[in-house]
């Protein structure tokens, strides 16, 4: 696998990883209800991949695109373009955390270190930038791979933007020096 900086122009490829994600990795944490209910919450947000910081991962030979995500230095913490409440005013790395955003792993991949690669990626960024903690808002299946990455819940909470609530947790890490 190898990954790289996304640009407008991977919108169209990057649509059914992001629709697959949503549908197929949380079946075995939400209902049909609470699922279509995320897809008012999720998405990509155009404003990291105008910023160069939102990442692709492609397999290598077949070239497929096996998952997605990206970083922030600005103040949303979660939600894609068509989300309510985007804040793009900038962080101050000094005393606020950088954002993990908009991650996304086709379930083909799932389990296979896609995640891992970019979250690696998504650090060694904000750390270059100055930032010392990363934030990230996560759905309950991606819970179990930000803690491994040595993320803690701060916070639990629901959002109902869609119609359904559907449960989110809160996660913070110190950017290691």
């Amino acid at each position: 696998m190898r990954i790289r900086v996304a640009t407008r122009a991977d919108l169209p490829a990057l649509a059914p990883v992001i629709t697959a994600a949503i549908e197929e990795l949380q079946r075995a944490y939400l209902d049909p209800a609470q699922i279509a209910s995320s897809r008012a919450i999720m998405g990509v947000d155009t404003q990291l991949l105008d910023d160069g910081t939102y990442f692709l991962v492609e397999t290598d030979g077949a070239g497929a695109i096996a998952g997605c995500g990206g970083w922030s230095r600005r103040a949303t913490l979660y939600g894609g373009d068509h989300s309510a409440g985007r804040d793009a005013a900038l962080l101050d790395p000094a005393r606020e955390p950088a954002r993990i955003r908009a991650m996304y792993t086709h379930p083909a991949y799932a389990r296979r270190g896609v995640g891992r690669l970019v979250l690696t990626r998504c650090e060694e960024a904000a750390r270059a930038e100055g930032f010392r903690t990363l934030e990230l808002m996560s759905t309950l299946s991606g819970q179990p791979l930000y803690a491994a990455a040595g993320f803690v819940a701060v916070e639990q909470l629901t959002d109902a933007t869609g119609g359904t609530p559907v449960p989110l947790i809160k996660m913070r890490k110190p950017i290691e020096p």
